[in-house]
C-alpha cells in the first residue's frame, strides 16, 4: 500500500478543502507531521483510515462526530485518498453521514453515508462501485487487514503499545485475539465446554430414564433391590444390573408356571360339579313342569260350558258385526240432515235480516238473484277506489306543495333582499380597489419623496458637523500659515547671518597649504574669525528643514479646507432652504408612504373581493331566476292536482247516489256481505235437499239388510255388536284356551316327562354350594395366573428396556469421559495443563512468541543492546492463567524485571519496538501485504539525546525497500532532526496543512 494525495473537506478540525501530497513527502522517504497539540495530526491518519474502511479507529469512531464544527452550514464532509493498493491504482471518495440543512423550510435532515470507488485503468478512471458493502469487502481483500489490524500495522498507534506492554493476560489475550483473528479456537473451547455439558446432560437423562426402569421394574417384580445399590449413582452398579435381571425374570417365570397348572386343576373341578349341578337342575325342572299341566289340565276341562258360550256370543257378533257400517251411515246422515237444515234457516234468516224481508221468501233463485246484484255493486265500487287513493295522494301531494311553495316564496324574498344590497356593496369594494391601485401607482414617487427628504435631513446635518469641523480646519490651517510664515523668517535670518560670516565659514574650512577657493592664494595670513552669534550650514538646514516642514503641514491642512469646503457645499445644495421644517414633512410623508404601502399591499385582496362579490351577484340572479322558474312550475302542478281531485270526487259522488250510502268503504263493505250471504244460503239450501235425499237412501238399504240377516228389529242387532276391545278380549279368551289346553295335555303325555316323574327329586340346592366352593376357587387361581402372566410379561418389556438404555448408556459414559477430560484440558483447568492456559490462549502464545522475536531484532539496536523482551508461560502477579506474560531482561545487569519498572524513555523505546514487531508479524500473517507507507503516532519528548538517535536509526531502517515512514510528533527537536514535513496548523476558524522543509 503506498498512499498518493489526501484530500479533506469539512472533516475533523479542518473547515474548508486540504491537500496532503503524501507523493512529494514520500521522496525523502521519512517525513514529520508536526503541529500544535490539537491541531489535528491524528486526525489526518483518522482521514486515511475513514477513506480506506469508512471508520475511524479507537474512540474517535463511536463518537460518530465525523464532520467538522467549524464548517459552512451546507459545505458536506468528504474525504478522498489516491493509493496504490496491491500494484492498483484507486481513488476512494467517502462522505459520513452528517445533518445537513433542508432544502425547503427550516432545520436539518440526515444526509446518509456514501462513497465511489474508481480505478485507474490504461490512464483512465474506471467506476467500479458506489456500495458501502462493496467497496469495504474489496480495501479488505486488497489490503488483506481489518481496521484493527491496519491501525496496528500501518498506524502504530500513540500510547497504545505502552498499555499493551504492561497489560494484564487477560487484556492482552483480547487485543492479540482482535489482531490475529483467533476466534476460531475459542469457538473449540466453547464448542468442546458446550458438548461436555450436552453429554453430561445426556448422561444424566439416561441415568434418570434407568434409574426410574429399575424402580418399575422392582415395583412390577414386588423384589428389593441388593443393599448395597444406590439408585442415585448407578456408575458402579452398572454391570450387576443384568445379571440380578435375569434372576428375578426366572423366579417369575417359576411362579408363572406354577400358577398356570393350579389353574388348569382348578378349572377341571369346577366344570365337573357345574355338569352335575345342571344334570340335577333340568331333572327338577322336568318334574316341576309335568306338575303343574296336571293341575292346569283339569282346571281347562272344567271351564268347558263357559267356552261354549263364548262361542256363541262370539257367533252372534260376527252377524251383527256386518250391519255395523249401514248403522254408521244411517247415523252420520240423520246427523248430516239435522245440521244442514240448521244452517240453512240460520244463514237465510241473516240475509233476510240484511235485506230486510222474510225468511220464507228467500229460496236458491232469489239469493243467487241477490247475490249477483250485490257483486256488480262491489264490482263498481272497487273500480273506483284507485281513483279514491289518487285523490288522497293529490291531496298529500298538494299540501307538500303547498309547503315547498311558501319555502320557495320565503328564499325569493332572501334572495331578492340579498340581490338588493350587492350593488352597493360591490360599488364600496370596487372604490376600495381603485384606491389601491392609486397607492399602487403613487407609492413609488412618494417613497423617493420620503426617501429625498430624509437624504435632506441627513445633509443638514452634515452641514452643521461639516461647519464646525471647517471652523476648526480653518482656524489650523490659519496657525500652519502663521508657523510657516515664522518658520521662514527664522530661516532667512539664519540665511542672511550665515551669509554676513561666510568669510569666516570659509576660512575655517581651509587647509593648510590648500588654496582659497575665492582667491586662489595658498597663504591665509589674516583669516577672518567668526563674530559672536554667529551660524553654520548645519543650523540654516535644520531651519530650512523647518521651514519645508511647515509647509508640508500648512498644505496638508489647506487641503483638508479645501476638502472640508467641497464637502460642505454639496451637502448645502442637497440641503436646500434652511427655511423647511424637514422633520414635520418626514413625519408626514412617511405617514402618506405607510398607507399607501398597507393599501397597496391589500390589492391583491381587494381585487379578490371585488371578483368574489360580482360572482355572488352573478350568482344571486341566477337564484332568483331558478326560484322564480321552480315557482311558476309548481303552480302549474298544484292546479293540475286539484283538477284531478275534483273529477275522482264527482265519479265516486255519483256512484254512491240512491244507495243510501254516503261513504265508499260503506258500500262496498255492505255489496260483500250481501254477496256471502246469499252465496251461503244458496249452498246450505242446495245442502239441506242432498242431506234429506242421503237420509232416505241409507234408511232404506238398513231394512233391507235386516231382512236378510233375519234381524227384524235394529235395536236387538245393535245390542249384539261388540267394540273392538271387546271382540278382542273375547276371541283372545277362546284361543288361550284351546291353547292352553292342548299344550298341558302334551306335557301330560310327554315320553320325558313320564321318565322324570319316575325319577327321585335330585339335592339341587346341596350342588349348587358345591359349584360356587368350586368356581371360587377356579376363579382365584385364574387370578393368580393371569397376574402372574401380566407381571412375566411387564417384567420381559421393562427388562427390554433397561437392556437398551444399558446398551446406550455405556459408550455415553465413555464419550463424556473423554469430553470431560479434553475440555477441562483445553480450557485450562486440567491438572495435566501445568500453566493452565486455555487453547486460544496457547495459539496466541505462540503469535506472541513471534512478535518478541520480530520486536528484539529493533530493541537491541535501539537500547544499545541492552534491553530484550521475553515472553513467558508463567501466570503474573494477581493472574489466573498463564501464557501471555511479557518480562524485560536487562543484559547489563543479568536481571528479567516486569516492564512496570521501566522509565519513561525506556517504556517508550521497548513499547515502540514491540510496536514494529507486532506490525511486521501481522503483516506476515495477512499474506505479505505490501506497505509502503507508515505511520507512527508516538511521543519521543520523554528520549535523551542518545536514545533518539537510536530510534532515528531504526526509523531510518524502517526505509529500506522504498518504504516511507511518517512520524507524528510536536517535539521541537524532531522538527531539527526530520526536514521533511507536514504542518498542521490550528486557528479559531479551523486547521490547515502546510507542506515544508524544516
Amino acid at each position: 500500500m503506498r498512499l498518493h494525495t489526501l484530500e479533506v473537506t469539512a472533516f475533523g478540525p479542518f473547515a474548508d478543502e486540504v491537500t496532503v501530497d503524501f507523493d512529494a513527502l514520500s521522496e525523502a522517504g521519512l517525513f514529520l507531521l508536526s503541529g500544535a497539540t490539537g491541531a489535528g495530526k491524528t486526525s489526518v491518519l483518522d482521514a486515511v483510515c475513514f477513506a480506506l474502511y469508512g471508520d475511524v479507529p479507537g474512540d474517535r469512531g463511536a463518537a460518530k462526530r465525523l464532520r467538522s464544527d467549524h464548517a459552512e452550514p451546507g459545505l458536506a464532509p468528504r474525504v478522498c485518498l489516491e493509493a496504490t493498493l496491491a500494484g492498483r491504482r484507486f481513488r476512494i471518495a467517502r462522505a459520513p453521514a452528517w445533518e445537513r440543512p433542508k432544502r425547503r423550510g427550516t432545520g436539518t435532515t440526515v444526509q446518509q453515508a456514501s462513497v465511489t470507488l474508481i480505478e485507474r485503468v490504461d490512464g483512465e478512471w474506471v467506476p467500479l462501485t458506489s456500495r458501502m458493502d462493496e467497496a469495504g469487502h474489496l480495501v479488505t481483500g486488497l489490503l488483506g487487514m481489518t481496521l484493527t489490524q491496519f491501525c496496528q500495522v500501518a498506524m502504530l498507534p500513540q500510547g497504545r503499545f505502552q498499555a499493551f506492554l504492561r497489560a494484564r493476560s487477560e487484556e492482552r489475550h483480547a487485543l492479540l485475539q482482535r489482531l490475529f483473528r483467533t476466534g476460531r479456537f475459542e469457538q473449540m473451547e466453547r464448542w468442546l465446554r458446550d458438548h461436555r455439558l450436552a453429554l453430561r446432560h445426556q448422561s444424566r437423562e439416561q441415568h434418570d430414564r434407568i434409574a426410574h426402569l429399575l424402580q418399575r421394574f422392582g415395583e412390577a417384580a414386588d423384589v428389593a433391590f441388593p443393599a448395597e445399590w444406590d439408585l442415585h449413582d448407578l456408575q458402579g452398579v452398572a454391570p450387576a444390573i443384568s445379571p440380578w435381571l435375569d434372576t428375578v425374570a426366572g423366579d417369575a417365570d417359576a411362579s408363572q408356571l406354577e400358577a398356570t397348572a393350579r389353574a388348569e386343576r382348578a378349572a377341571a373341578t369346577e366344570a365337573a360339579i357345574a355338569e352335575a349341578l345342571a344334570a340335577g337342575r333340568a331333572l327338577a325342572r322336568s318334574q316341576a313342569r309335568r306338575l303343574a299341566a296336571v293341575r292346569d289340565l283339569e282346571a281347562l276341562e272344567a271351564e268347558a260350558e263357559t267356552q261354549a258360550e263364548r262361542r256363541e256370543r262370539l257367533e252372534a257378533a260376527s252377524r251383527a258385526a256386518t250391519l255395523a257400517p249401514l248403522f254408521d251411515l244411517s247415523d252420520r246422515a240423520t246427523e248430516e240432515a239435522a245440521v244442514a237444515a240448521r244452517d240453512a234457516a240460520a244463514v237465510s234468516g241473516h240475509l233476510a235480516t240484511c235485506l230486510d224481508c222474510e225468511p220464507s221468501t228467500i229460496d236458491i233463485a232469489e239469493a243467487e238473484r241477490h247475490r249477483r246484484q250485490a257483486l256488480e255493486t262491489g264490482a263498481r265500487g272497487r273500480a273506483l277506489l284507485p281513483r279514491r287513493d289518487r285523490c288522497h295522494a293529490v291531496r298529500r301531494e298538494v299540501e307538500a306543495l303547498d309547503d315547498r311553495r311558501e319555502t320557495l316564496v320565503a328564499r325569493l324574498d332572501a334572495a331578492r333582499c340579498d340581490l338588493a344590497g350587492l350593488p352597493g356593496r360591490i360599488s364600496d369594494l370596487r372604490a376600495a380597489h381603485a384606491t389601491a391601485q392609486v397607492a399602487c401607482e403613487t407609492l413609488p414617487a412618494t417613497e423617493l419623496e420620503l426617501t429625498t427628504i430624509e437624504r435632506r435631513r441627513s445633509a443638514r446635518a452634515e452641514v452643521q458637523r461639516l461647519t464646525s469641523v471647517l471652523a476648526e480646519v480653518g482656524a489650523a490651517h490659519r496657525q500652519a500659515v502663521d508657523t510657516l510664515h515664522s518658520h521662514t523668517a527664522s530661516w532667512l535670518d539664519l540665511r542672511e547671518q550665515r551669509l554676513t560670516g561666510m568669510a569666516a565659514e570659509i576660512a575655517g574650512q581651509l587647509a593648510v597649504g590648500a588654496c582659497c577657493p575665492v582667491c586662489g592664494s595658498a597663504e591665509h595670513p589674516h583669516k577672518a574669525a567668526a563674530g559672536p552669534g554667529a551660524t553654520d550650514a548645519v543650523a540654516e538646514r535644520a531651519a530650512h528643514k523647518e521651514v519645508e516642514t511647515a509647509k508640508a503641514v500648512e498644505h496638508a491642512h489647506a487641503n483638508r479646507v479645501r476638502e472640508v469646503s467641497s464637502q460642505l457645499a454639496v451637502y448645502r445644495e442637497v440641503a436646500g432652504s434652511t427655511d423647511d421644517d424637514l422633520a414635520a414633512a418626514a413625519a408626514a410623508v412617511a405617514a402618506r408612504v405607510a398607507a399607501l404601502r398597507a393599501d397597496a399591499a391589500a390589492l391583491d385582496a381587494r381585487a379578490a373581493a371585488v371578483a368574489a362579490a360580482e360572482a355572488e351577484r352573478e350568482h344571486a340572479d341566477a337564484s332568483l331566476r331558478k326560484l322564480d322558474a321552480d315557482l311558476l312550475a309548481l303552480d302549474h302542478t298544484r292546479s293540475g292536482f286539484l283538477q284531478e281531485e275534483a273529477d275522482a270526487l264527482a265519479a265516486i259522488d255519483a256512484e254512491l247516489a240512491g244507495t243510501g250510502h254516503d261513504d265508499l268503504d260503506e258500500l262496498l263493505r255492505q255489496s260483500d256481505r250481501v254477496a256471502l250471504l246469499a252465496a251461503a244460503a244458496a249452498d246450505a239450501q242446495r245442502a239441506d235437499t242432498r242431506a234429506r235425499e242421503t237420509l232416505d237412501g241409507h234408511r232404506s238399504m238398513l231394512r233391507d239388510a235386516l231382512a236378510a240377516h233375519g234381524l227384524a228389529d235394529p235395536g236387538e242387532a245393535r245390542a249384539c255388536l261388540l267394540d273392538d276391545e271387546e271382540l278382542a278380549d273375547l276371541t283372545g279368551h277362546i284361543e288361550r284356551h284351546v291353547e292352553a289346553l292342548a299344550t298341558a295335555r302334551g306335557v301330560v303325555g310327554d315320553a320325558e316327562s313320564l321318565a322324570a316323574a319316575e325319577q327321585p327329586a335330585p339335592d339341587v340346592d346341596r350342588l349348587a354350594e358345591a359349584w360356587h366352593l368350586a368356581s371360587a376357587d377356579a376363579g382365584r387361581a385364574k387370578s393368580r395366573h393371569d397376574r402372574d402372566r401380566r407381571r412375566v410379561e411387564r417384567l420381559a418389556s421393562l427388562g427390554a428396556d433397561l437392556a437398551t438404555a444399558l446398551t446406550g448408556w455405556s459408550p455415553m459414559r465413555d464419550q463424556l469421559e473423554v469430553a470431560t477430560t479434553l475440555s477441562s484440558f483445553v480450557d485450562g483447568k486440567s491438572a495435566d495443563n501445568r500453566l493452565q492456559m486455555r487453547l486460544s490462549a496457547y495459539v496466541l502464545s505462540y503469535r506472541l512468541s513471534q512478535v518478541v522475536a520480530a520486536a528484539n531484532d529493533r530493541l537491541r539496536r535501539m537500547s544499545d543492546q541492552r534491553y530484550s523482551l521475553e515472553h513467558t508461560g508463567q501466570r503474573g502477579a494477581g493472574e489466573t492463567r498463564g501464557g501471555l506474560s511479557l518480562l524485560v531482561r536487562d543484559d547489563w545487569s543479568g536481571d528479567t524485571r516486569d516492564p512496570a519498572t521501566l522509565s519513561g524513555g525506556e517504556t517508550f523505546v521497548v513499547s515502540l519496538a514491540l510496536a514494529l514487531g507486532l506490525a511486521d508479524v501481522i503483516a506476515h500473517e495477512a499474506g505479505g501485504a505490501d506497505l509502503d507507507t507508515l505511520f507512527v503516532d508516538e511521543g519521543f519528548g520523554s528520549l535523551d539525546a542518545d536514545t533518539l538517535d537510536d530510534v532515528m536509526d531504526t526509523l531510518d531502517a524502517l526505509r529500506d525497500g522504498g518504504r516511507v515512514v511518517g512520524v507524528v510528533s510536536h517535539v521541537a527537536e524532531m522538527r531539527d532532526r526530520i526536514p521533511t514535513q507536514l504542518r498542521v496548523i490550528k486557528a479559531r476558524s479551523g486547521s490547515r496543512v502546510e507542506a515544508g522543509r524544516g
